[in-house]
């Protein structure tokens, strides 16, 4: 008995220790091949997903760069929610993203145990002998993929001793005779592991050691695919209504192949028994080519269906996205050679909605400030994320716009444009400075006083008001209101000054820290520059009034 005791205990530790290396080396390898490639994921995903079928390429790609089919729909999930991806080009790349996954059932497949140690030593000497980035990342790749292979075998090792146990084998009877209890044990094993990859990987283990047979392994290898769905969830969780409905496209995605694949059960199992005897593939590669064949067959069978599922998700999860597209819409190519100043004036738009998502960020970051909720730090961050997106699209069609022949008036218009890209791109980053420094006042356990963050709240509004009002004067060429905003500035100004001076009088009293001198100064510092270019905005309409003025 004792010695039973001491197994099972090596069987364990072994277990979870492989399984510990296995999770490292794909996150490290993933780590690797991102840095490799650069951080260019979100433009592929932006860029290639103009229909289903390039959603698929591109959940694909960006699935092979990170080694994980979660990281990518957890990424879609974020640019549904930031209105950078509709919900039906997010559909194509999860399901590309499920193709993608299967890269490293076959890179296990290649059974290269034997070599892990000297393949991890490989990466480890490129990564701590060498200061060339390129090669680190490389190292990194080799490290990875050895220690993936290192995982592998101590948990293959650990299953071995398994075989002699009568309550396992009783077990793998069970779910050979009951598919539905495999697919479900599948599933619930994914769920704890977090990882698909980790579970087809002890799947492959599993069928090589014989300790389940090809009727059990498959409806397994289904739960398996249903359960790695639980992360998008988990990431949609107080996400927008799109992103939620991205969470759930991928859970029906699953659950529709799982289905028909129960039903088709025989013939496939009969199908993976023929290539695994003609193209004499191991065992590791037969549940491999198992996990690419149901993937890719189950995209095939759905892919022509992309409307009928997000029709599906959109009544499941009712309700009006309130999400803005934070993309450029208007800005066509085609109308810079038809007509500038029609071009001009799309461009016009553009940079006002930008001005609209700014105003929205400043909320965001106001809400995050009073209620420390991480929902609106990560919001604002996003919708940062989308003003750099205006910026680098807005100025490239300006510079193209530029190249035409303008009228003086238009040229005019066009230099104040660029301005005002210029303008409000510096406000999303100094609303991200915000955040950050709220986000330093929690993790540092800062006490802001109550006066002190009734003054933070009052500078706050005044300057949303202010940037609202430069949009307004911009949007309607309003010389008024662009008056109304030069005049609030100034009050920004004098309200800064008054609100220094009240803060050291606070310090020399002792109602507030030094750290929290430190961050209130620096909040009412940033208001103070969101000030400025919302004016710089409003001075630039004036100025234009005043030449729109001499030529009427």
């Amino acid at each position: 008995m004792k010695n039973l005791d001491i197994n099972l205990q090596e069987i364990i530790f072994s277990f979870i220790g492989g399984l510990g290396i296995f999770l490292f080396g794909i996150k490290s390898m993933g780590d690797g091949l991102q840095r490799s490639a650069g951080d260019k994921l979100r433009d592929i995903l932006d860029k290639f997903t103009t229909n289903p079928l390039m959603g698929v390429l591109a959940g694909i790609l960006v699935t092979v760069l990170i080694q994980s089919s979660s990281g990518t729909t957890v990424i879609t999930v974020s640019l549904v929610s930031a209105g950078f991806m509709t919900l039906r080009q997010a559909i194509g790349v999860i399901m590309g993203a499920n193709i993608g996954t299967t890269i490293t059932a076959f890179i296990i497949g290649l059974d290269v145990g034997a070599y892990s140690l000297p393949i991890l030593a490989a990466g480890a000497l490129m990564l701590f002998f060498f200061k060339n980035k390129k090669i680190n990342n490389i190292g990194q790749i080799f490290f990875g993929f050895g220690a993936l292979f290192y995982g592998l075998e101590l948990m293959s090792g650990a299953m071995k001793p398994l075989r002699s146990l009568e309550s396992f084998h009783d077990l793998t009877v069970q779910l050979s005779d009951n598919p539905i209890l495999a697919v479900v044990a599948g599933t619930l094993f994914t769920v704890v592991v977090q990882s698909s990859s980790a579970t087809i990987g002890i799947l492959q283990g599993l069928y090589t050691e014989g300790l389940v047979d090809l009727q059990a392994a498959l409806p397994i290898l289904f739960g398996d695919n249903l359960g790695t769905t639980i992360t998008a969830v988990l990431a949609s969780i107080g996400a927008s209504i799109a992103a939620r409905r991205a969470a759930a496209t991928h859970v029906l995605f699953n659950l529709i192949g799982s289905v028909i694949f129960l039903i088709l059960l025989i013939p496939y199992t009969a199908v993976v028994s023929w290539m695994q005897s003609a193209w004499d593939l191991n065992p590791s590669m037969t549940i491999a080519f198992a996990h690419g064949t149901f993937n890719i067959t189950n995209t095939l069978i759905q892919i022509p269906f992309v409307a009928v599922l997000a029709w599906i998700v959109t009544k499941l999860i009712p309700g009006d996205d309130k999400v803005v597209a934070y993309n450029t819409k208007g800005l066509d190519p085609v109308m810079i050679q038809q007509s500038p100043s029609v071009a001009l004036g799309n461009a016009k738009q553009e940079v006002v909605r930008m001005g609209e998502v700014a105003v929205q960020g400043l909320e965001e970051t106001n809400q995050f400030l009073q209620t420390k909720q991480v929902k609106h730090a990560n919001s604002a961050y996003q919708i940062e994320e989308a003003i750099n997106n205006f910026d680098r699209k807005i100025m490239d069609y300006l510079v193209q716009i530029s190249a035409e022949s303008l009228s003086a008036q238009e040229s005019e218009e066009h230099g104040a444009l660029i301005d005002a890209v210029s303008d409000i791109e510096r406000i999303g980053d100094h609303f991200e400075n915000i955040i950050e420094l709220v986000e330093y006042q929690q993790s540092n356990k800062v006490k802001i006083s109550s006066s002190a963050m009734e003054d933070l709240t009052e500078m706050f509004l005044l300057t949303t008001d202010t940037v609202k009002d430069a949009m307004l004067s911009l949007q309607n060429n309003d010389k008024n209101q662009a008056k109304i905003v030069v005049e609030q500035e100034k009050k920004i100004d004098m309200l800064e000054r008054k609100l220094r001076k009240q803060h050291i009088q606070r310090l020399t009293e002792g109602s507030c820290s030094g750290q929290s001198g430190i961050v209130f100064i620096d909040i009412i510092s940033n208001l103070e520059r969101i000030g400025d270019h919302a004016v710089n905005i409003a001075e630039a309409v004036l100025g234009e009034s005043k030449h729109m003025h001499t030529v009427n």
